[in-house]
């Protein structure tokens, strides 16, 4: 079976518009391979980010990665955060460990690994590059609305109506 396929579009033009703000990072480099470390057979470890505060009227954050390039429709989900409060701007290095390693309030929507936590990239072996997209996106409310059992589908769709902004950064992998 052969993987050749088009590359998919960047999602996020796609979706309503919202201000824009930065986020850095001093693990990724936008449009640049990820470090080993994000690499699910490599470290495994979440990155470091940094962003501005979000537009006003934040009252929380969300952080996902997603991976539109899988060899799927729905693209594949690597992390998501919910509920980050509005006071913080950062995740340290291996935030995404466990819901134990995120700031007080915020807690991870399971990935499409089925797990609770930051799964590296990990595209099929031969497969064109894949691009994942590290995205802050500012909330207007303290909380989402949603729960840990919720999926990132579900919380897209929450922040389709709730989000004021998004941050984003995006890394390329390839084996």
């Amino acid at each position: 079976m052969s993987l050749d396929r088009p590359v998919t579009p960047d999602p996020y033009p796609l979706l309503p518009a919202t201000a824009s703000f930065a986020v850095t990072s001093d693990d990724v480099t936008d449009g640049q391979p990820l470090k080993a470390d994000q690499v699910y057979d490599g470290g495994n470890t979440s990155p470091q980010l940094t962003w501005e505060r979000g537009p006003e009227g934040t009252q929380s954050y969300v952080v996902t990665c997603f991976d539109p390039d899988a060899p799927i429709p729905s693209g594949f989900w690597h992390w998501v955060v919910v509920d980050i409060p509005a006071d913080v701007t950062s995740l340290d290095t291996g935030a995404g460990t466990s819901d134990a390693s995120l700031p007080e309030g915020a807690f991870h929507v399971r990935n499409d690994f089925g797990t609770l936590d930051f799964a590296g990239a990990a595209p099929p072996q031969g497969d064109q590059v894949h691009r994942y997209f590290f995205v802050v996106h500012a909330v207007q409310e303290p909380k989402l609305g949603v729960d840990g059992s919720a999926t990132p589908a579900v919380v897209g769709f929450n922040l389709a109506f709730k989000t004021l902004g998004r941050a984003i950064i995006t890394g390329t992998y390839a084996h």
